[in-house]
């Protein structure tokens, strides 16, 4: 039965019910989200899902509660929040709701839950503390959505709703954006995988636009290529690949001589007409043309190979 009501509890607002009840009114739009700790609320009935309140998880009632005695865990033992008990039943309709192909549902579904939901579930069940992620403990999405909390001495009784609403309209941007970009990676393996096979054994992949490109190339096994062309709006752009998903080390730097140069006086350096920019920190460069571009590609790899 399609609910009326999505009930979590009242009171101070935590990451893990706000982002549920994202999920939650993307699948029940129609639904009035209702924050009380009333027995008349938080006891299961036709009518409503319960979430994080109520002392209890069971899911043919639809009450997704943790803190209690003998509260769910994940298969590997980790604790799962409200946040978490909600993706694992409604994750994927939410996906399908979203218009992700059913084909990446699968993949989009344990990205999202492995990057983004657990974290959340092992912050809220005190698993992981924010402060492992030093001077930007603070700037973690748990530590900012409480900071639209009502201050100690707000007096106005509509203060704390009105903050949740804030920090829930915010929540689902998030959710939202991350999503989108995770269905986007998937959708440009398939145009990277045809540029490597058209690369063939070349050092230089040329997309027909920017787009995400490394988890591709890795998958491919394409370890020859050290540099990326492609169009943007009225220019072309090369960059490096990235060794690792962590970390700024790349498999070859553009030319140290042409670091922080632009125009003229990188045409002059590189001897390519129509060179116009490369960044500092040799990682990112500019040309006007796909000639020119793929010419300066050119004198990159062939520096890169020498330096062995």
């Amino acid at each position: 039965m399609t609910p009326d009501f999505l009930v979590t509890h009242s009171g101070g607002f935590h990451a893990d019910e706000l982002l549920s009840s994202v999920i939650l009114t993307r699948l029940f739009p129609q639904a009035r989200i209702v924050r009380s700790r009333a027995p008349e609320w938080i006891t299961p009935g036709a009518d409503r899902i319960i979430y994080d309140v109520g002392g209890a998880y069971d899911p043919e009632a639809r009450i997704f509660d943790h803190h209690q005695r003998g509260a769910p865990l994940r298969p590997d033992g980790q604790p799962y929040s409200s946040f978490g008990l909600i993706w694992a039943h409604y994750g994927r309709d939410y996906l399908a709701a979203l218009a992700v192909p059913a084909e990446h549902v699968k993949s989009v579904y344990a990205s999202f839950d492995a990057s983004f939901v657990l974290p959340i579930d092992l912050v809220d069940n005190g698993a992981l503390s924010p402060a492992t992620a030093g001077p930007l403990a603070g700037l973690t999405l748990s530590a900012l959505l409480e900071t639209l909390k009502p201050v100690f001495d707000e007096t106005d009784p509509e203060a704390e709703m009105r903050g949740f609403h804030a920090a829930f309209a915010i929540a689902r941007t998030f959710v939202e954006a991350r999503i989108a970009g995770s269905a986007a990676k998937l959708r440009a393996e398939a145009l990277v995988h045809k540029a490597i096979v058209e690369a063939g054994a070349g050092r230089i992949l040329e997309l027909p636009l920017g787009m995400p490109f490394r988890s591709a190339v890795v998958k491919a096994g394409a370890d020859q290529l050290l540099f990326v062309i492609h169009p943007r709006d009225k220019d072309w752009c090369l960059t490096t690949i990235r060794s690792n998903d962590e970390g700024f080390e790349v498999r070859a730097d553009l030319p140290a001589a042409w670091a922080g140069l632009t125009n003229g006086d990188l045409e002059a350096v590189c001897g390519v007409k129509g060179a116009s920019f490369c960044h500092n920190g040799r990682f990112i460069a500019a040309a006007r043309t796909r000639e020119a571009v793929l010419a300066m590609a050119e004198l990159a790899v062939d520096e890169a190979i020498a330096k062995g």
